[in-house]
């Protein structure tokens, strides 16, 4: 990253960083010692190691890290949220808290059983908050809101944010009913999709699919740093740590087992949806206005979960558009398991709608080369 780079680093984002460092300070004043040693977390570092908790997150129930809800009172869980909304536009901190309530749902779906080495496996209670390093010293800091199938992450360096990824939204059901309607957090991001592979000719349509089948889940899965090669992490890759309960690892690692080989992908497929440095599929130069509108109608779909003056939305548009690819993998259809990828300079889209029979949907945007700020940290 060069000097210019670094300066310009969350140009126009003052405001927001202000009322995030608001909240954030609002928050932690109104916690005790011990919960305050839950909550705050090791300053933003340009070392590995002693960044490395910032860096890690998750979407499965596990342990995210942080000061959970269930850990606070209710006029402290206000002031949580009132910091999580600083860092989401009203859509998304709608979608965030909607997939957050979705945890009574599947509850229900699952027959109250599920317990994933915790006294309730599917708990709206168990979403973390952590705030790393002091917002009020002048010095960088960031923090981190994630539960099940919610990963909001920002680092903040001389008053400005200047990273908002990895982020990430999940739904499972990602179609429930309701009194005469369906709900369905994630329908933006997996119907304008469709509605683009549907524009698109024959010819671009072959080109831009990869596989016949869908892999299990998305590809770059919670890694911290995304590299060419990497291939989806089996299901019981995903927790911060083995169950304490052999048979409740055990029951966890035969699930996994049966999502792979549901999936059925071999080995060449797993290299053929592989990262790869260069982008796969079909670059947006080669489609027509109206594939133009519907790709940049889709990239909304995840930049519009952050507040306006955070979004990167500008960055893809006009000729600069012309570098994302859009690749996928499996059907079109409805109801039938499908992968895609949106990939362009520093972008990397994934969203995998393939377990509990085509409805658990995730949906992960990434900056691969700025994920975590780490290079404005150097």
């Amino acid at each position: 990253m060069t000097a210019t780079d670094a300066a310009q680093a969350g140009t126009g984002t003052e405001k927001t960083a202000a009322a995030m460092a608001e909240a954030a300070s609002a928050w932690l004043e109104r916690l005790d010692a011990e919960q305050r040693a839950v909550a705050a977390g090791a300053a933003p570092s340009a070392d590995a190691a002693a960044d490395a908790e910032r860096r890690r997150w998750f979407y499965t129930p596990t342990d995210h890290g942080g000061l959970t809800m269930h850990a606070q009172a209710p006029a402290q869980q206000r002031r949580a949220m009132a910091l999580v909304a600083t860092g989401l536009s009203m859509a998304g901190y709608n979608g965030a808290s909607t997939v957050m309530g979705l945890e009574n749902v599947l509850d229900r779906t699952e027959a109250f059983t599920v317990l994933f080495d915790r006294e309730r496996g599917r708990d709206p209670g168990l979403y973390y908050l952590r705030v790393f390093g002091d917002p009020g010293s002048g010095a960088p800091w960031g923090w981190r809101f994630g539960g099940h199938h919610v990963s909001v992450n920002h680092l903040l360096v001389g008053g400005r944010v200047v990273a908002s990824t990895p982020s990430f939204l999940g739904a499972d059901p990602a179609a429930s009913p309701l009194p005469g309607g369906v709900l369905r957090p994630l329908a933006g991001p997996e119907d304008v999709w469709r509605e683009l592979t549907r524009s698109l000719p024959d010819d671009l349509a072959a080109a831009a699919r990869l596989l016949p089948r869908a892999p299990s889940d998305i590809v770059g899965g919670n890694r911290s740093r995304l590299a060419a090669g990497d291939r989806v992490i089996p299901l019981a890759g995903l927790w911060r740590a083995p169950f304490s309960d052999a048979g409740q690892q055990a029951a966890l690692e035969k699930g996994s087992q049966a999502l792979e080989d549901a999936a059925g992908l071999t080995d060449a497929d797993h290299a053929t949806i592989a990262l790869t440095e260069a982008p796969l599929g079909v670059p947006a130069s080669a489609l027509d206005a109206t594939g133009r509108e519907l790709l940049t109608a889709l990239l909304d779909t995840y930049f519009g979960r952050l507040p306006e003056e955070l979004s990167p939305a500008a960055r893809y548009t006009g000729d600069a558009l012309d570098g994302v690819h859009l690749a996928w993998a499996g059907s079109t259809e409805p109801g039938q398991p499908h992968y895609y990828r949106l990939q362009g300079p520093r972008l990397l889209v994934e969203y995998d709608n393939f377990q509990k029979n085509v409805n658990h949907a995730h949906g992960a945007w990434r900056d691969p080369e700025h994920d975590f700020g780490v290079p404005f940290l150097a």
